[in-house]
């Protein structure tokens, strides 16, 4: 999955609830993001493992509801 994509799929989902999606802080390689009270950490790659990406997506379940993605 492109990075891009990834960041505006939860960015979107996040405004349509009114939750906030914010960048905590850039490094290297990886980025921290709070969707809510949230931390998630979003590699900085171009293309990002699918497994890698459904893993971020369910972490975000906390804040986003059960299944948000599909």
């Amino acid at each position: 999955m492109r990075r891009g994509t990834l960041l505006r799929e939860i960015g979107r989902t996040a405004r349509r609830q009114s939750v906030e999606w914010t960048l905590v802080r850039q490094g290297g390689r990886h980025e921290v993001w709070r969707c809510g009270v949230i931390e998630v950490v979003i590699p900085r790659h171009a293309d990002i493992n699918d497994l890698t990406a459904l893993g971020i997506k369910r972490s975000l379940e906390g804040e986003l509801g059960k299944g948000w993605w599909r």
